[in-house]
């Protein structure tokens, strides 16, 4: 995922993930651009699909497929709707199999979710495209039940690990929360976490989630499933230059094989 490296220009982030090794891609919010003083959205919500497909073109020049792009907005925001479908239309004309969204942490509306997913899902359907809702101050159980009351299949779960254990401050264990929703998860947002010697979202292979365990659910459903790295950060060490995050998105990627690799060889 381009997010890690969101103080740098796309393209920097692009060859970063390239040069560490990546062949996919998953499209974050926003990157500092020369010239810019503000964030630029990697791709704005009322970008045309030709404009999606462009830097999609982009990607796949480097060698990187892409897999995700972020919605930018929450389900009960009253232009969701608007923002969804622009965002599935770009996806589509990218080839873009999945667009994640999750809610604010403060809580959701679920009423308001099952209506709007129930609306879009045969929209995402009639594209080719996968609506994954991810947690977000919320935990595998809570959007796996709003994901089955949808009831489409063009909106499945995506699972965050890293958010459960961060935003129960450890209450609740991934290793059992994502049994309420394993059969729904079509991709992950990958972050570890710990909560000592310092309480922080980190890389995978790096916090307190035993990887083995959590990918052990979906390891063998036969579906090729996304596994972006969102986080790839050491904890209580920030990497200063886009090397030093090119370095760390190494070694993610090395520990997640090498987690898939035991998986497949036990």
């Amino acid at each position: 995922m381009t997010l890690p490296y969101s103080q740098y220009p796309l393209a920097r982030a692009l060859r970063g993930i390239q040069g560490a090794g990546y062949k996919f891609v998953a499209w974050g919010t926003m990157h500092k651009e020369e010239g810019e003083s503000k964030g630029v959205p990697v791709m704005p919500a009322d970008a045309t699909p030709t404009k999606a497909k462009e830097l999609g073109q982009k990607c796949r020049d480097l060698g990187l497929e892409p897999l995700m792009m972020f919605s930018g907005i929450y389900p009960e925001d009253p232009k969701a709707i608007e923002v969804f479908k622009a965002r599935i239309l770009q996806a589509a004309a990218v080839g873009m199999p999945q667009v994640l969204t999750f809610g604010h942490t403060k809580g959701l509306n679920r009423k308001l979710w099952v209506e709007r997913f129930k609306e879009l899902g045969p929209i995402a359907r009639d594209h080719g495209v996968l609506l994954v809702v991810k947690q977000h101050g919320e935990t595998g159980e809570v959007t796996g039940g709003i994901v089955r009351e949808v009831d489409d299949k063009n909106v499945q779960v995506n699972y965050d690990a890293g958010n459960v254990m961060d935003y129960t401050m450890g209450k609740v264990n991934p290793l059992e929360d994502i049994k309420a929703c394993a059969t729904n998860i079509r991709s992950f947002c990958i972050k570890d976490h710990r909560l000592f010697p310092i309480n922080q979202d980190c890389a995978p292979g790096l916090g307190e989630i035993d990887h083995y365990r959590l990918l052990h659910h979906v390891a063998f459903t036969g579906l090729s499933m996304p596994l972006c790295c969102e986080n790839i950060s050491v904890p209580a060490v920030k990497a200063t230059t886009p090397e030093e995050i090119d370095a760390n998105a190494r070694r993610s990627r090395e520990f997640l094989e090498l987690v898939i690799r035991g998986l497949q060889a036990a």
